[in-house]
């Protein structure tokens, strides 16, 4: 029994354990449209108009007569949708539609609501690596001007550490 335990144990500190750790972050690749306070979103269901939008992909998916299309575009017909000013629903589920009945009743009360910050309005910086947002141009300025400090920086104590070590001669 203890030559049987001790192969087990051998064999688990033999074998290389790989520890998977993912962590999705989209917050560049989110419309700006899109409410805050998510690093990684998959699709929106926007319940006023009961559409998906797959942020990846930049697609909407609706139901024509009966069946479920993509665009790259909304129709016609949602033209005066506010996408601003109305709830979005994080879904991180593939093919959300599939469950439309479900999401529809869940969030049929959400219609109408209009208290979400969309991305566009934050100012929180972790947003402005987002390409559409308002600030992402100063973000982008000071980002260069930060890298730049640090390379003077490095320069400079690496600099610093050798006239050290030259002085200490």
């Amino acid at each position: 029994m203890r030559y049987l335990f001790v192969l087990i144990v051998t064999l688990f500190l033999l074998i290389p354990l790989e520890a998977q750790v993912s962590i999705n972050i989209n917050l560049g690749t989110q419309p700006i449209w899109g409410p805050t306070g998510y690093d990684y979103v998959e699709y929106y269901y926007l319940p006023d108009i009961e559409v998906y939008y797959y942020v990846p992909q930049h697609r909407y998916y609706y139901n024509n007569n009966g069946r479920w299309i993509y665009s790259s575009n909304l129709p016609s017909r949602f033209s005066n949708y506010d996408f601003y000013n109305s709830y979005k629903v994080v879904v991180n589920e593939r093919e959300p539609w599939r469950n439309h009945k479900n999401y529809k009743e869940k969030y049929y009360s959400y219609r109408g609501r209009h208290d979400q910050q969309p991305i566009r309005d934050s100012r929180d910086s972790k947003y402005f690596v987002n390409k559409k947002h308002p600030e992402h141009n100063n973000w982008v300025k000071q980002q260069k001007q930060d890298n730049g400090k640090d390379k003077s920086n490095n320069q400079n104590n690496n600099s610093g550490k050798n006239n050290k070590n030259k002085n200490k001669k």
